[in-house]
Parts: C-alpha cells; structure tokens; sequence
C-alpha cells in the first residue's frame, strides 16, 4: 500500500476528471501511474541500447534467415 499526498488543485482536477468520466480518483492515479512507469521504463531501456548498440539486421537478412528471400 502506498500513501501519497498530492497539492489541493491537483486533488481538486482529480476530482473533476473522476466525476466527469464515472471513474474513481484511485482508477485515474494507477493508471497514471502505470503509463509513466512505463514511459520511464522505456527511455531506460531506450538509454541503454545507446550505450550498448545491438547487432541490427536488415530486411533482407531478416528474410534470407527466415527463408523469405525467394
């Protein structure tokens, strides 16, 4: 369980939101939540795989190692 406290007009436009979509306040702030995470996660991950480049491919390897090239 996590407790958080928040600034009042962002408790207030929270409050707005919820009535106006018939959501709950809890609903809107998990899924705010959850794409920001997600969105911090993939510049990590975006970060990374600059500093450490992988082996890329091309079409046409991709194709030729998949038996598609014909």
């Amino acid at each position: 369980m996590l407790a958080i406290h928040i600034d009042p007009e962002t408790e207030r436009r929270l409050a707005a939101l919820a009535a106006r979509t018939g959501r709950s306040p809890d609903d809107h702030v998990r899924d705010a939540i959850r794409t920001h995470l997600e969105d911090l996660e993939d510049l990590e991950l975006a970060k990374e795989r600059l500093q450490n480049p992988a082996k890329r491919w091309t079409l046409e390897e991709v194709e030729r190692k998949l038996g598609l090239d014909g």
